[in-house]
């Protein structure tokens, strides 16, 4: 049964980003934020995304959980209709639609010592390593293969020859990867907010959560900086993306403390735009 319906997804992505390249960035945009807020609640747990939510701030109002849940289900189906769009923000055609504030950090990066960039998965996510690669960082990305594997079949493709060519698979093959290209001086990038069983569990908005610690491993074994990025989407089709402070820890600080340091800048950003952020992961299991 699972079999048919990833051969059905398959079919639909393929058939929807033909018809999304003939219609243009900013019509196909609009017609993914229209699927997103009508199919989108049907496809993941409602209960998840309310439980979630409720975590985050439990003095939600029913209304507001629930025009948050349709926000980001908005923004799920904007990310899904810019997709067949990733090759011309890669070659610069869609510039105009892309603010880049602190870009210097990375004139810096390239000059200096390699760095690990932190993010989470805001707003079109994607956007983010390949604004870094296209700034001329030498990149690597860990990142989760989809479970549909003939989605995966059309998604690994895209992500290596326009986000970043450098993709590792997460697990503990991935970190010797990442170990490899990090010593002959390549930067990694990792989103800290997927729960990660090798992680440890780490409060995230007062809850224990399973936060991955390989952030604050480079750190111990490197002495090496943190550089976190944010990306958020405004009027709808335009974003800015934000590379904010570096920070800075002693070799000696546990993974504990840093991990913890990571999960409240993940936390202040989620507050800024909750609906930018994406609920249906159970974060908390």
């Amino acid at each position: 049964m699972k079999l048919i319906r990833y051969f059905f997804e398959y079919i639909f992505i393929i058939i929807l980003f033909g018809l999304m390249r003939l219609l243009g960035y900013k019509i196909s945009s609009e017609i993914g934020c229209f699927l997103g807020k009508t199919f989108g609640p049907f496809l993941r747990s409602k209960k998840i995304i309310k439980n979630n939510l409720i975590k985050f701030d439990n003095s939600l109002s029913p209304e507001k959980i629930k025009n948050i849940s349709k926000e980001m289900w908005e923004n799920y189906g904007r990310i899904l209709a810019e997709y067949p769009f990733i090759s011309s923000f890669r070659k610069g055609d869609l510039d105009k639609y892309i603010k880049i504030e602190n870009k210097e950090k990375l004139d810096e990066i390239k000059k200096g010592q390699p760095v690990v960039f932190i993010s989470a998965h805001f707003s079109n996510f994607e956007l983010m390593a390949m604004a870094i690669e296209k700034a001329g960082v030498s990149l690597s990305a860990i990142y989760r293969p989809l479970n549909n594997r003939m989605v995966n079949s059309i998604m690994e493709p895209l992500r290596k020859k326009y986000i970043c060519k450098n993709q590792i698979k997460k697990g503990i093959n991935g970190v010797r990867e990442s170990l490899k290209f990090f010593k002959q001086g390549v930067s990694i990038a990792i989103m800290i907010d997927q729960r990660v069983s090798e992680g440890e569990k780490i409060n995230f908005f007062n809850y224990p959560a399973y936060t991955t610690t390989i952030p604050a491993q480079f750190v111990k074994k490197f002495g090496c900086k943190i550089q976190p990025v944010h990306i958020e989407r405004y009027n709808k089709i335009n974003f800015k993306i934000t590379f904010d402070e570096q920070f800075i820890f002693r070799e000696n600080t546990d993974n504990s403390t840093i991990s913890l340091k990571l999960n409240q800048w993940l936390e202040n950003k989620i507050k800024k735009n909750p609906s930018q952020w994406i609920w249906t992961h159970d974060r908390w299991k």
